[in-house]
């Protein structure tokens, strides 16, 4: 089964007993990301500078891709500011609700919802299909650990959840740790074409400042 490196980040993302995300901001900016990845490799998308340019609105066949196709090029046609971090700012939480919708439309996940205390509404998604997401991380495994020569998708999901610093998501534990300088090799590696790479540059770029300037708030907040 054929899945997009947005859901690819999202199963990696999702506890598999309880359904909840973890790390669920910095998730929702490499879900974005993803998209915009996906659409760069299909050359649907191209990024210059940090801009983002529609190159081709033809639909990919996919339609998480097509829906995400189709909102990029109404938003980039209308703003002068059509750079990846504000698409990012801007996106991240549509996307990922298109992605887990996408993932419970193809049975790999399920939804539960229930009130916290009868109040709060609480979605979960447990994985149903554990198939695709064993696949990933194999996949993962193969490159990142064996030093298998990685594809153009699995070194871009590579580069997305590097520069998120999310390795933990692929490799628990103590594993994440020591596996950072092989993902931050692969993810500066020449593997694919220069526009593909941009996009995966500006969204490193887009997170990092994303994530600094949170870490400051919290610090100002806190008074640290």
């Amino acid at each position: 089964m054929h899945v997009t490196l947005a859901e690819e980040i999202m199963l990696l993302s999702l506890d598999d007993d309880s359904g909840q995300a973890k790390d669920r901001w910095a998730v929702g900016w490499i879900v974005a990301g993803g998209l915009l990845l996906e659409l760069a490799l299909a050359e649907r998308i191209r990024v210059d500078g940090g801009r983002v340019e529609v190159a081709d609105t033809s639909p990919t066949g996919d339609p998480l891709l097509d829906v995400q196709l189709e909102a990029v090029a109404a938003w980039a046609g209308s703003t002068k500011s059509a750079t990846v971090a504000a698409w990012l700012r801007k996106d991240q939480a549509r996307s990922v609700a298109a992605t887990l919708e996408s993932l419970r439309g193809r049975g790999i996940v399920t939804e539960e919802r229930r009130r916290v205390l009868g109040l709060f509404p609480v979605r979960r998604f447990p994985e149903a299909d554990g198939t695709v997401e064993r696949e990933l991380r194999e996949r993962l495994g193969r490159v990142v650990l064996d030093g298998a020569e990685p594809d153009a998708r699995t070194a871009g999901l590579i580069g997305l959840l590097h520069g998120a610093r999310l390795h933990r998501l692929a490799f628990p534990g103590e594993l994440g740790k020591s596996v950072e300088p092989r993902m931050a090799a692969l993810a500066e590696g020449q593997w694919a074409a220069d526009a593909v790479q941009e996009t995966i540059r500006a969204t490193q770029v887009a997170i990092l400042a994303a994530t600094t300037a949170a870490t400051v708030a919290a610090s100002a907040a806190t008074g640290a």
